[in-house]
């Protein structure tokens, strides 16, 4: 019902739901980007000359076409990758991988484990304890992720031939013994400039923005921060972001995503190239300065001009 409310309240919102749902397979990748990032964020935007963050976000999805972007972001193909850069060692471990649901023998695997999809974001299933597994529930889950082409909800081309499997990795908490903060790294060639942490995932989501030395960011990006509770600086931090500066070096903007469990580095799980929402205008992603220029204009310029092969 409230998805409904949702939809009759702005029935543009629609295209984005039904673009999920191969609908508007046969359009254009420019012009499907085009309209939804007209709804989505107000106004037309210029890929002829992209100006705004978003804006070269969304010209890159379109451009920048590296054949590597496709084993980047396979949960699985991608370990290959980090192990051959920055060290196996660095790897949450693996229990296995399967083309299936039905071929997971959970009877090999331990008592806490996650299961994840390899081809998209959010297919997960948390295991604390297998006993309680309500594996019916789980297998809805992961089937219907697995029918998924990820590529077609925000137009991420490298998602489109990536082959849609699924892992089990150990399941593994950080010093808060409930869950698994993590440290996402925005990187332009190279440079580290944001660092977002999530917390309280499982009680009432909060994420803080973090520059490089480590001081809190007066603005926030999609849910509110948590001032009240500072998280302390990991003492990993030098080498989280110089793995970072490793695995981001020639690709424009990426994302790169760590854990620091008992102040060991552990990889995230996969390069987030772009964005599949916008950063909003005036609500959630509120920005009042940054070392006297908005974040906004800051990723811009970092990003402006910018050769793509």
């Amino acid at each position: 019902m409230n998805k409904i409310l949702k939809y009759l309240k702005n029935p543009f919102h629609l295209f984005g739901y039904l673009g999920r749902r191969g609908v508007f397979n046969w359009m254009p990748d420019s012009l499907y980007l085009k309209i939804l990032y007209r709804i989505e964020v107000g106004y037309w935007p210029n890929l002829s000359n992209p100006q705004t963050f978003n804006e070269k976000l969304q010209w890159l999805k379109i451009h920048d076409r590296k054949p590597e972007y496709t084993q980047f972001v396979d949960k699985y193909e991608v370990r290959k990758h980090i192990a051959e850069t920055i060290g196996e060692e660095y790897l949450i471990p693996l229990l296995g991988v399967w083309d299936k649901f039905d071929d997971i023998d959970f009877s090999k695997l331990p008592e806490q484990f996650v299961l994840k999809c390899t081809h998209d974001s959010g297919g997960l299933v948390i295991c604390k304890d297998k006993s309680n597994l309500d594996i019916k529930r789980a297998k809805k889950k992961i089937e219907r992720c697995l029918k998924k082409n990820y590529y077609w909800d925000g137009r991420e081309w490298p998602y489109k031939s990536v082959k849609s499997r699924i892992i089990a990795e150990k399941y593994m908490v950080d010093e808060s013994e409930t869950e698994l903060k993590d440290y996402k790294i925005f990187c332009f060639d190279g440079e580290s400039k944001i660092i977002q942490v999530d917390f309280d995932r499982f009680v009432e989501h909060k994420r803080n923005l973090y520059d490089t030395e480590w001081n809190l960011c007066d603005f926030t990006l999609l849910y509110k921060n948590g001032k009240q509770k500072q998280i302390p600086k990991p003492a990993q931090l030098e080498k989280m972001l110089e793995f970072a500066k490793t695995l981001s070096k020639n690709i424009p903007f990426v994302r790169v995503d760590f854990y620091c469990i008992n102040n060991d580095i552990r990889w995230g799980g996969g390069y987030t190239l772009w964005r599949t929402h916008f950063l909003p205008r005036g609500r959630t992603w509120k920005v009042q300065s940054y070392r006297n220029r908005s974040i906004i204009r800051r990723m811009a310029q970092v990003a402006k001009g910018r050769k793509v092969i």
